[in-house]
């Protein structure tokens, strides 16, 4: 169906559509796809052994809090995205809000620091795998969100996927923040950033593709 014919049928009046029919789709999709990153996560990296100590530390919360603002963000995006002729409102500055509180703690933390300890800050011990740990727990959310979005008549393909690899992304960095033993800003500011980045832009890629109805 292209997007005249649509317009037309909505015009006619011949299509009905159900009750919360986009919040029940993103749930099946999003949900499993979160269900099974999880698992993914237990099974191939573990929890971190002293999560119960690290809830303590107020680092732990500064990546769940970014993960999460960026989830809710993204899925505010993704959902207006699958649908025909909605605004995107606010959401761009909801998805950049998060980013930008996060790099900007980052830079200060950076700047405070002893230059001898900057390098360490910056890179970690895991900053050779870590964006990519975060896309490979991204891939099943991915796939879940896509066909959210895929059922829903989406017709900004390419921001519509790049939304679907963002929500994905944020999703999995929450999912892979209680792995991660890296707790310093400037970490999460480079490399989870880059992590989430990397299917958000095979989502704008493949979007045009997968999402064509």
């Amino acid at each position: 169906m292209k997007t005249d014919e649509l317009v037309a049928m909505l015009a006619n009046g011949s299509v009905a559509v159900a009750p919360r029919a986009v919040e029940r789709r993103f749930v099946i999709g999003v949900g499993m796809g979160t269900l099974a990153s999880v698992l993914l996560m237990v099974a191939t990296l573990g929890v971190r052994a002293d999560l119960v100590d690290a809830v303590r530390m107020p680092m732990l919360w500064v990546k769940l809090g970014f993960a999460a603002s960026l989830t809710l963000a993204g899925l505010l995006t993704a959902a207006r995205l699958s649908r025909p002729g909605v605004a995107l409102g606010r959401a761009p500055a909801a998805l950049m809000s998060p980013v930008l509180a996060v790099w900007l703690v980052g830079l200060v933390s950076l700047v405070v620091a002893v230059p001898a300890q900057r390098t360490a800050l910056l890179l970690g011990e895991t900053w050779t795998l870590c964006p990519l740990l975060i896309a490979t727990l991204a891939m099943p959310v991915f796939i879940g969100t896509l066909w959210s979005v895929a059922g829903l008549a989406p017709t900004r393909l390419g921001w519509a996927g790049a939304a679907s690899g963002l929500l994905s992304g944020a999703i999995a960095t929450l999912v892979y923040s209680l792995h991660c033993p890296e707790m310093t800003a400037p970490f999460v500011a480079l490399w989870y950033v880059l992590g989430i980045s990397l299917p958000t832009v095979l989502g704008a890629l493949l979007g045009p593709h997968v999402l064509r109805w």
